[in-house]
């Protein structure tokens, strides 16, 4: 009887978290198809519309200027994040140097300190420099950002790697260029797209310096969900279907590479 009862209580509360959980986002897409004048009912009986999707990108609005600011300024640093990362975390892992401790922690330390306190040096660098409201700005932001992170998760997978193939390679007379291409991004394929991953999602949903250092030319899809106060007061049709654009990349990518993002959270968590 204890044992059924705990199986139940267990149960319950897995249903309770995932309603919480979901809740929201299920109530995002649904208002995402409702009229205006359904937007503020809670009522599931509705007509739905895709004229919310239809409007967004029509002006004023033109989220089409912001998809595309957010697809290129997230692409472009998950191609330069991942592969200098990549290669500093093999670099942390393999060779012992004097002072590599210290140097990894000086790398994670920039991760403690709060947005709001570094982004007026980068918004006044960037005046200076008449990089304000570029693209360029935000993929050198998000680069300083998502960086360390990807080098530290990286350094775990590559730690798990046993080191005897790239000795016995190395004897052979490979290159340590060679032995990094050939043997060990291989092994660390599955963990190096998760670090992928993850950059590109905090690539993607950042919020605080994309607005801060855009105004017009290179706002993002995040930053565009202000435009949707109005005078009338938030409108929350528009707005839940800018959000639909802004999560369902995230889902079709989760969901086509499920297989290979579990693998390499597991090969990131033996050592």
């Amino acid at each position: 009887m204890r044992r059924t009862l705990s199986y139940i209580a267990e149960r319950a509360l897995l249903l309770l978290i995932s309603i919480v959980v979901l809740f929201p986002i299920a109530w995002m897409f649904l208002t995402a198809f409702k009229q205006p004048r359904d937007a503020y009912s809670l009522s599931l009986n509705f007509e739905p519309t895709l004229q919310n999707f239809v409007t967004v990108f029509s002006d004023p609005w033109n989220l089409g200027s912001m998809v595309m600011n957010s697809v290129i300024v997230a692409t472009v640093t998950v191609a330069i994040a991942v592969p200098c990362a990549a290669l500093a975390a093999y670099s942390f892992s393999r060779f012992r140097v004097k002072g590599r401790k210290f140097l990894f922690f000086l790398i994670l330390s920039t991760q403690f300190i709060p947005a709001v306190v570094i982004v007026l040096p980068f918004f006044l660098m960037f005046r200076q420099l008449d990089l304000l409201d570029t693209r360029i700005a935000l993929i050198i932001v998000n680069l300083a950002i998502v960086t360390p992170f990807v080098i530290w998760m990286i350094k775990g997978f590559i730690d798990a790697i046993p080191t005897d193939s790239e000795e016995a390679a190395m004897i052979d007379g490979a290159s340590r260029l060679r032995v990094i291409k050939d043997i060990v991004m291989p092994m660390a394929a599955p963990g190096i797209l998760t670090s992928s991953i993850f950059c590109f999602i905090l690539t993607w949903n950042e919020f605080l310096f994309a607005l801060i250092l855009s105004r017009r030319d290179a706002v993002t899809l995040p930053v565009g969900l202000v435009s949707f106060r109005t005078e009338r007061g938030d409108l929350w049709e528009l707005m839940s279907a800018a959000g639909v654009m802004i999560t369902v990349p995230i889902f079709i990518m989760a969901l086509f590479i499920q297989k290979h993002f579990t693998r390499g959270m597991t090969a990131g968590a033996v050592k």
